[in-house]
C-alpha cells in the first residue's frame, strides 16, 4: 500500500521539505520575537518613569533574563536558520539539505526546549533570574530551583544549533550543482558555511558551562563556587568564550543578506567579492580570541587587557572592509528603495553606529567606566537590532515574493520601516546618554536625572513593538493574497541570485556536461 504525501498537520510534523523546515523555523521565530518583545516592554514599561509601579524587583529581573536569551537563542538564531534552510539549496542548485530527516528533528525539538524554558515562569521561586549571561555564583548558590529546567532548556537548543549546522556544512559542501565552485557562491551562503563552523566550535562550549552550573547546584562540585576552591571568574571565560563568537553568529548572516540585497537594488554586481568572502572569515576567527573584552573589570593582569583591547579594535578592520563594499556597491548606482532596500541602508548606517559604540568599549581603561551601564544596552541593541533584525526583516520582505508567488504590500511595507526606524532610534539613542552619565543596567528604578531619557525610550520601545504588528499583517496578507507577485524590481537587470535560471540539481545529470 503506498502512502502519498502527508495533508494537514502530518505535512509539517513529519516533513523533510527544505522549504517547509524553512518556513517552519521563519514562523517559530516571529512567534519568539513577538514573545521576546513583550517582554522588553514589560521592562521599558517598568523603567517609563522613576519608582517601582508595574512589577516587583524579582520580577523585572525575570524579564530581562527571559527577554534576552528569547531574543538570541528564539528569534535571530532560528530566523536566520530558517532563511539558509529556504535559500542554501536554491542559490547552490541542490534539491534539498544533505540530511533531511535530521533538519525536521532539529526543528522539532525547539518549540520543546523553549515550552520549558517559559514554563519557569510558572514555577515555585519564579524563572531564571540571573540574566541573559547567567553569572555564577548567580546562577547556581542563588538560583530559584527552576535554574534546572533552564539548563536542560538551553542543552535542547544547542543540540538543535549544532544538528542545522552540520546539515548546512554538508549541503554546502556536498551538494553544488557542476560549475558552482566555493567562490562562485552567494554571498549568503558563504556567511552561512563559516557561521555553521562557528556553530560546531562555539555550542558544546555553552553545554560544558551549563553542565558544570547543574554539577554545582546538584553534585556537590565547585567549579564556580570560591569556598570550595573553586572560581566565579571561570564561568566568565568560559561563558564569554562561547559567547563572543555567538555574538558574530547572529550577525554574519545578515551580511550575506545585505549583499545580496543591496547589489539587486543598486542595480550593480557587488564590489568586492573576494574581499568580502576573507573579511567574514577574519571576522570568524578574531571572533575566538577577545572573549575577555567583556570582562575588563574583573582583574584581569594588565597584559591581558592590552591583549584583549587591540584584538578587539582590529575586529574594526574586515567590518570596515564590509562596509565600504557596500557602500561603493550603491555609489553611481541606479538606486532605488523598495522596502528591503531601505532595510538594508538602514542597516548598514545604524550597524556601523552600533561597532563604533563597541569601539568605544574596546578601550580597556574607558571601559571601567562604561561597564555595566545603559551605554553596554545601547551598543549591543545598535549591533542586534538594526545588524540581526533589520536584516532579516529585509531578508523576508525580498525573498516572499519568491517564497508565495504573491506581492506584498509596499506601502505598508515602507510604514513599517519608518515606525521601526523611528521607534529603534527613539528607544536606543538615548539609552548612550543615560549610560555615559552613570545609570546602571537591570535595575528597575533610577535616579530622578535620568526620567526624561527614559521615557523617551520607552515610547520608542512602544513604537517599534506596533511597527512589527505592521509587519504580521502584511506578511499574513500577502500569503492570502490574490496578486502575483509583480516584477517591479525583479524584472530590470539585477543582481539577483534567483532570477536567472537556477543551474540544474547536481543529481539530474547521468554524467558530466561536456563544456562546448
Amino acid at each position: 500500500m503506498s502512502h502519498g504525501p502527508a495533508k494537514g498537520i502530518g505535512r509539517w510534523l513529519f516533513t523533510t521539505n527544505h522549504k517547509d523546515i524553512g518556513t517552519l523555523y521563519l514562523w517559530f521565530s516571529f512567534s519568539m520575537f513577538f514573545i521576546g518583545g513583550f517582554f522588553a516592554l514589560v521592562i521599558r514599561a517598568e523603567l517609563f518613569e522613576p519608582g517601582l509601579q508595574i512589577v516587583e524587583p524579582e520580577f523585572f529581573n525575570q524579564m530581562t533574563t527571559l527577554h534576552g536569551l528569547i531574543m538570541v537563542f528564539g528569534a535571530v538564531m532560528p530566523a536566520f536558520v530558517g532563511l539558509a534552510n529556504w535559500m542554501i539549496p536554491i542559490m547552490i542548485g541542490a534539491p534539498d539539505m544533505a540530511l533531511p530527516r535530521m533538519n525536521n528533528w532539529s526543528f522539532w525539538i525547539l518549540p520543546f526546549a523553549f515550552a520549558i524554558l517559559l514554563s519557569t515562569l510558572f514555577m515555585e521561586g519564579g524563572g531564571p533570574n540571573f540574566g541573559w549571561t547567567f553569572y555564577a555564583p548567580l546562577s547556581t548558590t542563588y538560583a530559584p530551583p527552576s535554574v534546572t529546567f533552564f539548563i536542560f532548556a538551553i542543552h535542547i537548543m544547542g543540540a538543535s544549533s549544532i544538528m542545522g549546522a552540520i546539515n548546512i556544512i554538508a549541503t554546502i559542501l556536498n551538494m553544488r550543482a557542476p560549475g558552482m565552485t566555493l567562490m562562485k557562491m552567494p554571498l549568503f551562503v558563504w556567511t552561512w558555511l563559516i557561521t555553521a563552523y562557528l556553530l560546531i566550535a562555539v555550542m558544546p562550549v555553552l553545554a560544558a558551562v551549563v553542565t558544570m552550573m547543574l554539577m554545582d547546584i546538584h553534585f556537590g562540585t565547585s567549579f564556580f563556587d570560591a569556598a570550595g576552591g573553586g572560581d566565579p571568574v571561570l564561568f566568565q571565560h568560559v561563558f564569554w568564550f562561547f559567547g563572543h563568537p555567538e555574538v558574530y553568529i547572529m550577525i554574519l548572516p545578515a551580511f550575506g543578506i545585505i549583499s545580496a540585497i543591496i547589489p539587486t537594488f543598486a542595480r550593480k554586481p557587488l564590489f568586492g567579492y573576494a574581499s568580502m568572502v576573507y573579511a567574514t572569515a577574519s571576522i570568524a576567527l578574531l571572533s575566538f580570541i577577545v572573549w575577555a573584552h567583556h570582562m575588563f573589570t574583573v582583574g584581569i593582569p594588565l597584559v591581558g587587557e592590552l591583549f584583549f583591547m587591540y584584538a578587539t579594535m582590529l575586529i574594526a578592520v574586515p567590518t570596515g572592509v564590509k562596509v565600504f563594499n557596500w557602500v561603493t556597491t550603491m555609489f553611481r548606482g541606479s538606486l532605488t528603495f523598495e522596502t528591503p532596500m531601505l532595510f538594508a541602508v538602514a542597516f548598514v548606517i545604524l550597524f556601523t553606529i552600533g561597532g563604533f559604540s563597541g569601539l568605544m568599549l574596546a578601550i580597556a581603561p574607558a571601559d571601567f567606566q562604561y561597564h555595566d551601564t545603559y551605554f553596554v544596552v545601547a551598543h549591543f541593541h545598535y549591533v542586534l537590532v538594526p545588524g540581526a533584525i533589520f536584516s532579516i526583516t529585509a531578508g523576508v520582505y525580498y525573498w516572499l515574493p519568491k517564497w508565495t508567488g504573491h506581492m506584498y504590500n509596499e506601502l505598508m511595507g515602507k510604514t513599517h520601516f519608518w515606525l521601526a526606524f523611528i521607534g529603534l532610534n527613539l528607544t536606543f539613542f538615548p539609552m548612550h546618554f543615560v549610560g555615559l552619565a552613570g545609570m546602571p543596567r537591570r535595575i528597575p528604578d533610577y535616579a530622578l536625572q535620568f526620567a526624561d531619557f527614559n521615557m523617551i525610550s520607552s515610547c520608542g520601545a512602544f513604537l517599534f513593538g506596533a511597527a512589527q504588528v505592521v509587519f504580521l499583517f502584511n506578511v499574513v496578507r500577502t500569503i492570502f493574497s490574490k496578486s502575483k507577485a509583480s516584477a517591479e524590481v525583479w524584472e530590470k537587470p539585477t543582481g539577483l541570485e534567483w532570477q536567472l535560471p537556477s543551474p540544474a540539481p547536481y543529481h539530474t545529470f547521468t554524467k558530466p556536461p561536456v563544456i562546448q
